[in-house]
């Protein structure tokens, strides 16, 4: 790809990771509910986004490799928030935000923490993806979940897989979340068709 147009492609992608859960929070806040979500993929996409940004710090990589992830991580923490308040769950919240602190500074404890954490972290990530996947299966209703988000999490992951080959294993970590977003966005605009024609 020419320097020009993949500058191109990484500030597009920051760019978009920028707002990526604004539509997903506005859609939240407007039904006062947060029906569609599911808490357990959120929690597990934070904690591979803070094992992702983390491991990055730690072996110096340079910050434009990673330089949306703490954007996305400030809006996915603001929409967990969000969803606790609705869910009248804040004292959970509270928990997960000091589990998630203590294991900001543990991982890093070891090199050997830090690289299976990791090496883990694909995994995580796209387990956040699968339990979404699931709840929507379950709850046949996609009314709160932002088409829009996935969709730019798609073009996101489409362009780290431009701006990224480093590493085998993040390029690994890019091409499972391309084809689960494109999956998710599938399934909330097919779920978005249906409740339409009912």
């Amino acid at each position: 790809m020419a320097p020009g147009l993949l500058d191109l492609v990484h500030l597009t992608t920051w760019a978009v990771c920028a707002v990526i859960k604004l539509p997903q929070l506005v859609a939240v806040l407007r039904a006062g509910s947060a029906w569609g979500l599911s808490v357990s993929s959120l929690l597990l996409e934070l904690a591979g986004l803070l094992v992702f940004l983390r491991y990055q710090i730690y072996y110096g990589y340079p910050l434009e490799t990673y330089l949306e992830f703490p954007v996305v991580i400030a809006q996915d923490v603001i929409l967990l928030s969000c969803i606790m308040h609705f869910s009248g769950k804040v004292r959970r919240a509270c928990f997960y935000a000091l589990v998630y602190w203590m294991g900001w500074y543990m991982i890093t404890l070891q090199k050997w923490i830090i690289d299976l954490a990791m090496n883990l972290c694909t995994l995580i990530s796209a387990a956040s993806k699968l339990v979404q996947l699931q709840h929507l299966w379950e709850t046949k209703d996609a009314r709160q979940a932002s088409a829009l988000t996935w969709g730019m999490s798609v073009y996101a992951s489409a362009g780290k897989l431009q701006t990224t080959w480093c590493e085998v294993l993040i390029l690994i970590r890019f091409i499972v979340m391309l084809i689960l977003n494109i999956w998710v966005t599938a399934t909330i605009l097919h779920y978005r068709k249906i409740k339409k024609t009912d």
